[in-house]
């Protein structure tokens, strides 16, 4: 998974930007006077600066230094010359990256390891079937119609979470149905879908061989277990 190192590259490559706009603003608002901030470019100005803070502020794989922070904003806006020759802040940033891979290895290490458990506690649960492939699924509810192919496209509502609970993603939160190809999706979902018929509702655990591998993807974290409930309402 890059979700790490991705979002600590965007948020460096974003810092120059999204800063020069709040710092330039700071000069009109008297030191920061929310009273000032008035108007649309004031508001989205200070929005962009407070959110980049907070997002920086949670990223844990750099220990954030306001003062080199400020400093290296104030050159870039005034349009000097760096203060440090551009071969250490490569390598400052390449260290970042090493980070980065080495904390996605490890967490990748820690999934794997507790997916590994959680699957077999939950394929020994009554009503759990697996298929060759590995993934696990259980009936919530059985409908009477048609099954899909891989040529179909399908309509279903779909619950996603990781095995401690958190949501990932859900369509039914979202009150809206998705529609996509049958061949466009996770390798567990083609195959369960291809399994079931209009109507039907199941709990799917996929391994994270049939889900988004040691890469993971946005919230999802590598090596991750995943738990859909879906519901097939249509065949395209």
């Amino acid at each position: 998974m890059k979700r790490s190192s991705f979002h600590l590259g965007f948020i460096l490559s974003l810092a120059a930007l999204a800063l020069s706009a709040c710092s330039k603003q700071s000069e009109k608002t008297s030191g920061g006077n929310a009273a000032a901030i008035q108007s649309v470019d004031q508001k989205a100005s200070y929005g962009v600066g407070y959110n980049l803070g907070r997002n920086l502020g949670q990223e844990k794989l750099l220990e954030l230094d306001r003062a080199a922070l400020t400093a290296g904003l104030e050159d870039g806006l005034a349009n000097t010359k760096p203060r440090l020759p551009e071969a250490d802040l490569n390598a400052a940033f390449t260290t970042l990256r090493q980070r980065a891979t080495a904390a996605i290895a490890a967490e990748g290490e820690k999934q794997l390891a507790v997916g590994k458990d959680y699957l077999a506690k939950n394929k020994a649960k009554s009503g759990v079937k697996v298929t060759a492939s590995g993934l696990q699924y259980e009936v919530l509810k059985s409908g009477l119609g048609a099954k899909p192919k891989t040529t179909n496209s399908v309509q279903v509502h779909y619950h996603g979470t990781l095995i401690d609970g958190r949501v990932f993603d859900s369509s039914v939160q979202r009150g809206q149905p998705i529609e996509f190809p049958l061949t466009g999706v996770i390798p567990g979902w083609t195959e369960a879908l291809q399994l079931m018929s209009i109507g039907d509702k199941w709990r799917l655990t996929i391994p994270p061989g049939l889900a988004y591998g040691a890469q993971g993807k946005g919230a999802i974290p590598p090596n991750a277990v995943l738990i859909f409930e879906v519901e097939l309402l249509a065949i395209k």
